[in-house]
């Protein structure tokens, strides 16, 4: 998921050994990431803070659930990659 996640472009999963990937997102705000990605049906947790500017937070569920987060992010960054 993190290798899929790193191609998109505009996400950078950091690295994890945990159930979930934390995630900076790039020119995008990550709650616009956060929100489309809620109005999918996807549940992801959102943070920006210090330390945690512009990130979300993704389980990693069953291959099918990641493959459903894949694509609904493609479809979110349509109008992100420059």
């Amino acid at each position: 998921m993190a290798a899929a996640l790193s191609a998109l472009g505009w996400v950078r999963p950091y690295p994890s050994r945990a159930n979930f990937i934390l995630c900076e997102v790039k020119r995008i705000p990550a709650r616009q990431v956060r929100d489309e990605l809620r109005k999918r049906g996807i549940l992801v947790r959102y943070f920006d803070s210090s330390g945690l500017h512009n990130c979300v937070r993704i389980s990693v569920g069953r291959p099918q659930d990641t493959d459903r987060v894949i694509e609904a992010l493609t479809a979110i960054g349509e109008g992100v990659r420059a």
